[in-house]
């Protein structure tokens, strides 16, 4: 039997190895071990147990003298003692004997400069398909040449850890050793966890090779190739917004950015699928067919139809898929020097500009702040909108210093003169809690303000300043009405009063200068001068 080299690894006598099996090969191993079954439209669904979402109290390091300096500890990048950390590979190893193994050999990186060769080890035939169309797929020839993969991942669902024994926090562990460059995953089903890991790892080894990796989406213009990002947290329109009619989706999560421009990381897309339709979101609806991993979706047992409205098992329902699923997507995901970077946030309390232009300092403020709002019901004991922060808008991920990334993000907007713009695509004229989902800020026009940006309206727009939030609203925006692009002229058209907009306005100032003061205490002054100021 071909074991193809795992037996370095310490995975001695499997009961079989199966290599870069195709799809419809995975899904009838799925089908046969149940894994799993098939919807109407030919996709595998699985459900994921206990965990259906990542699990950060639960992600370590391998802290070795190498790395050590590099690293950003804390309550994100968590130490793990090497002795621990072999010790658990040596028992996962163990559990893989006399099971089934599947081996998918693919690659990170869509710019051949930067390609890293990743090596994911499953004992899920339904893991090792989702991984399958989410890393880039090698052609014939590349698999044959494929010699040492440059990282190897193992992941074993059904292994739990015993805490006490193994000096984790459960029954699971997500562990990256970048010095071994291995990557051990056990007690969790959840199969972004394995996408997460290849980002967590790229994100430290691109830094080296002076490529700054990002946790956005990118989408560019079909003839010109000029190309925009989109950076924000769930829930702030990342994927929606780059999956744009008129121009080639790159991607829609992880990518780096060259000398040359962006490429991306991945060969697929993992989206979100709770109240999924095909009126809103078409080109993930029509992207759930034969070769689609969905997790935790509940489904009619008779007629296999989705229910995508419930939430049931998770809100955070979930579908792996290729990225040619996407009629307009760009193969190879290569684009050229970002022209325009758009943070996203969803503010709940509704005083951030649906819009604003941001100067160079500002935009390694935001970048390093990432806002966005928690509205209430997302979480149990959630009644008012919450603030969230996270570094980079990819906080878990990124095993280094922000400074780092924020450092290598405004070197770039400098030399390439790249416009950054801040999009609000929450609330306006109040707050979440008071105006409910009909005041959230209608798509159109934020599409209208977005496509202002990247057809160069607003770089000839003009501006009034936010002395609280400390940038630049455009008076005027093609497709959309005036009176919405001002927080405040919106809050005084809803019968409120200024006193009632400035008070909420300096309570969200206040929130970001706290955040920024706790997390950030050694920023340049230019940076932190640049972020908003309450009253």
């Amino acid at each position: 039997m071909e074991t193809y080299g795992i037996e370095k690894l310490g995975i001695i006598a499997p009961k079989a190895v199966y290599r870069n099996l195709t799809p419809a090969q995975l899904t009838e191993a799925a089908l046969r071990r149940g894994e799993g079954s098939l919807s109407n439209t030919g996709a595998l669904v699985v459900t994921t147990g206990k965990y259906t979402g990542r699990s950060p109290k639960d992600k370590f390091i391998v802290d070795t003298p190498t790395i050590h300096d590099e690293i950003a500890w804390g309550k994100v990048n968590v130490p793990i003692s090497r002795e621990k950390f072999d010790a658990i590979r040596g028992k996962v190893a163990a559990y893989l004997q006399n099971r089934e193994v599947f081996i998918f050999d693919g690659m990170a990186g869509a710019d051949p400069k930067y390609t890293k060769k990743f090596r994911v080890i499953n004992e899920l035939a339904s893991q090792n398909m989702f991984i399958h169309q989410l890393l880039i797929r090698p052609t014939a020839e590349e698999l044959a040449n494929y010699g040492e993969p440059d990282y190897t991942i193992i992941c074993a669902p059904g292994f739990k850890c015993d805490p006490a024994v193994d000096g984790v926090n459960s029954e699971a562990a997500i562990m990256i050793d970048y010095e071994a460059h291995l990557i051990v995953i056990a007690g969790s089903q959840y199969a972004g966890e394995i996408k997460k890991s290849v980002f967590s790892t790229m994100n430290y080894v691109m830094t080296k090779e002076n490529v700054l990796p990002m946790h956005c989406s990118a989408n560019m213009d079909p003839e010109t190739h000029e190309t925009a990002v989109f950076f924000g947290l769930s829930g702030t329109g990342k994927t929606t917004l780059s999956a744009d009619p008129n121009r080639k989706l790159i991607g829609d999560d992880e990518h780096g950015w060259s000398e040359d421009g962006i490429f991306n990381f991945e060969g697929g897309c993992y989206a979100k699928c709770i109240n999924l339709s095909a009126e809103h979101e078409p080109d993930i609806y029509n992207a759930i067919k034969f070769g689609s991993l969905v997790e935790n979706v509940v489904m009619d047992p008779e007629t296999r139809e989705f229910d995508f409205d419930d939430g049931s098992l998770t809100e955070n329902t979930r579908v792996g898929y290729p990225v040619d699923y996407i009629n307009n997507a760009a193969i190879p995901g290569v684009g050229g020097v970002p022209k325009v970077v758009i943070f996203l946030t969803a503010d709940a309390f509704g005083v951030l500009p649906p819009i604003s232009k941001l100067s160079p300092d500002a935009a390694m403020y935001h970048f390093v702040t990432g806002f966005t709002s928690k509205l209430a019901g997302t979480e149990r004991g959630v009644t008012e909108p919450q603030p969230t922060f996270s570094t980079l808008f990819g906080e878990p991920f990124m095993p280094m210093d922000p400074s780092v990334y924020a450092n290598m993000l405004g070197e770039k907007i400098a030399k390439y003169g790249t416009s950054v713009y801040l999009v609000n695509t929450g609330w306006a004229g109040g707050s979440a809690k008071e105006l409910g989902k009909e005041g959230r800020m209608k798509l159109k026009y934020t599409r209208a303000m977005v496509t202002a940006a990247l057809n160069g309206e607003l770089e000839k727009a003009e501006y009034e300043h936010s002395d609280i939030f400390n940038v630049d609203m455009p008076k005027a925006v093609t497709g959309c009405p005036s009176e919405i692009l001002n927080p405040l002229t919106s809050w005084v058209a809803n019968g409120k009063t200024e006193a009632d907009y400035t008070a909420a306005a300096n309570e969200l100032a206040k929130m970001f200068e706290d955040n920024f003061a706790k997390k950030y205490p050694n920023m340049p002054a230019n940076i932190v001068n640049a972020g908003p100021k309450a009253k």
